[in-house]
């Protein structure tokens, strides 16, 4: 390709397509869907989960504590409800799929039926995976999801019912197809050696992961509690996150449920959603080489000062983990995650790395609120340690949220296409000129 022709033309192209932004205020256009005053736009109403970060009272933006809940249910009770059970995971996805929570036979049944989908069909590994291994996990989960499609015998029905079948195989299978995807990886890129373990019906998808991922097999109750939970709490997120708004925007045009999961994925593998947890691992590493884990306030301030004048880790001049698109005081996932965080760190005599992230956590938001501003951090603060004391690499980090928020993708695709069934056609505003046509010989 000729490169130096593309940039020049790339530069040409920029007289045409400048849009300032002061023609989105005048036409009455939310960019990026949102409103003016950092709120989003209202794209549709759901029963399945709700996000609350702030209020609406006379008119104005009230910040208040942060609450998430999945079919009226507050996520915290869902989680400190389940008492060390095995399946926290499961019983969430049965309330978001079913709209209630299941009594002890239906959630044994719910359990014993993902058990029954857990393994991918004959040859699917040797033919989709160790053949064509990816550099990226969620790039490999795509392409699986994909072949999937070619195992079904009757893929493009778009029913609610079938759809609610196929959307259950498929959550059942992610935990292999993640796993496999980084077992390829590893032994094709990085020459090591190739262990598979097949899925163990008997066992909840948070246990699956831990013991198809090691190669041992071997996990601790607690360790297989913190990753159960982390599951539930990443389960949904409202219908207006991206990745869920792209999974209703493809199925409304009827297409079917691998092909929008796909998408879906596409999504999240972006860093400004679910992969911003690793760049807020990265982040909070980078700082613990440069100041280390009992660094003083006064360096903790002089390494934010550097990272929000761009001049430390990616240059970006963002805190990763701190801030968020609905919640501004507080975020209901981060804080139940820093107390597993917590225990889990006494268990495995990490407290000093615990201790400089909340140390961290307090002083970053003192730094980047001010004016009496608030400022929540959010889930990806404290995911990256937790998936670190779990010996998760990072290159799972977003595999494991796909998992999760398969529930909620599911759950949202079957709603929109009960009470819905229109395809999603917003409309935009030309502000181009209009231009009389040359002929080629008089350009």
């Amino acid at each position: 390709m000729n490169n130096f022709f593309i940039a020049q033309t790339f530069g040409k192209s920029s007289n045409y397509t400048d849009i300032p932004n002061n023609l989105f205020k005048e036409h009455n256009v939310k960019k990026g869907l949102r409103n003016e005053d950092g709120t989003g736009v209202r794209v549709g109403l759901t029963r399945v989960s709700d996000v609350v970060g702030y209020e609406i009272e006379d008119g104005k933006k009230v910040n208040v504590p942060g609450k998430l809940y999945y079919r009226g249910i507050e996520i915290s009770d869902l989680v400190n409800g389940k008492n060390n059970s095995r399946f926290g995971f499961e019983e969430t996805s049965f309330l978001l799929l079913f709209g209630y929570l299941p009594s002890k036979k239906e959630l044994r049944e719910f359990t014993t039926l993902l058990g029954q989908h857990y393994n991918l069909p004959d040859e699917f590994l040797e033919k989709n995976m160790l053949r064509t291994p990816s550099r990226n996990l969620m790039n490999s989960l795509q392409k699986s999801i994909l072949a999937l499609y070619d195992y079904d015998e009757d893929p493009d029905n778009t029913d609610p019912y079938q759809t609610l079948l196929k959307g259950i195989n498929i959550l059942a299978k992610l935990p292999s197809l993640a796993v496999y995807a980084y077992q390829c990886k590893i032994h094709h890129y990085d020459r090591e050696s190739l262990v598979i373990h097949y899925p163990k019906p008997e066992y909840s998808m948070a246990e699956n992961i831990l013991y198809m991922l090691r190669k041992d097999g071997s996990f601790t109750p607690q360790e297989a509690d913190l990753l159960d939970i982390m599951l539930m709490i990443h389960a949904d997120h409202g219908g207006g996150n991206n990745s869920t708004f792209t999974n209703v925007v493809i199925s409304s045009t009827g297409t079917d449920i691998y092909s929008s999961s796909s998408a879906s994925i596409g999504s999240l593998k972006g860093p400004k959603h679910g992969g911003a947890n690793i760049r807020c691992s990265e982040m909070i590493t980078a700082i613990e080489k440069e100041i280390g884990v009992k660094a003083t306030e006064a360096q903790m301030k002089s390494v934010i000062q550097k990272i929000l004048a761009k001049d430390f880790y990616d240059n970006s001049g963002l805190v990763y983990g701190l801030g968020h698109a609905v919640y501004t005081v507080s975020d209901p996932r981060a804080d139940l995650l820093k107390i597993c965080c917590e225990n889990l760190a006494k268990q495995k005599n990490r407290e000093d790395e615990y201790e400089f992230l909340t140390k961290f956590e307090k002083i970053a938001k003192s730094c980047l609120a001010g004016n009496g501003k608030s400022l929540s951090n959010n889930v990806d603060f404290y995911s990256g340690f937790a998936y670190n004391m779990l010996q998760i690499p990072e290159d799972m980090y977003t595999p494991l949220f796909v998992c999760s928020r398969m529930a909620g993708w599911l759950a949202h695709n079957i709603e929109n296409k009960m009470y819905d069934g229109r395809i999603m056609r917003p409309a935009t505003k030309y502000v181009g000129e209009t231009i009389p046509y040359k002929k080629r010989e008089e350009r």
